[in-house]
């Protein structure tokens, strides 16, 4: 039998997240609402084939931990064992991602450009907002071509938050 997805919830600056670990690793990390929570975990069910249990573990305790230094504005990249399933073109997406760095933005076709795939600006958009690992895989730092915010599952007001926390200032948009 496979052991359950441990789920806890951890508080920020932000709202709380829910944040969910394997033995593995981290496998989700989302703003969370009562909305969206129960589909979150049925998600969780789907991609993994394993219940879901209230509970932690090493990684979900050292992600609170992490979190905790990113908001204080002491962190500025994460060094967890991330269990992220997805289409090879998803795990490029997300790859590319963790690579931009801390306090920078990139445009979606400006992501597509750096995989090689130009024309995909759509695909990327649509493999960044299905990242189930936010802030661990920084899919806010994803803007629209002309520097607007676009398309946040935690809300534009988090993603603009979350970019001038980055910045260090205040961000207009």
């Amino acid at each position: 039998m496979t052991p359950p997805i441990l789920v806890a919830r951890i508080e920020s600056p932000l709202g709380p997240l829910t944040a969910a670990a394997t033995r593995d690793g981290i496998c989700m990390l989302e703003f969370t609402g009562p909305k969206r929570l129960p589909l979150q975990l049925a998600a969780l069910r789907r991609r993994f084939r394993a219940e879901v249990a209230s509970g932690r573990n090493r990684h979900i305790g050292r992600l609170e931990h992490q979190l905790a230094e990113y908001f204080a504005g002491r962190r500025r990249r994460f060094d967890l064992p991330l269990v992220i399933p997805g289409t090879p073109f998803q795990l490029r997406v997300w790859r590319a991602l963790a690579r931009i760095p801390y306090g920078e933005t990139r445009t979606y076709g400006d992501l597509a450009r750096r995989l090689g795939v130009p024309s995909a600006t759509r695909a990327v958009g649509h493999a960044n907002g299905s990242n189930p690992i936010s802030i661990l895989l920084p899919c806010h730092r994803l803007i629209g071509s002309g520097g607007d915010l676009t398309g946040y599952g935690g809300g534009l007001w988090r993603k603009r938050r979350l970019l001038e926390l980055e910045s260090g200032g205040s961000r207009e948009a």
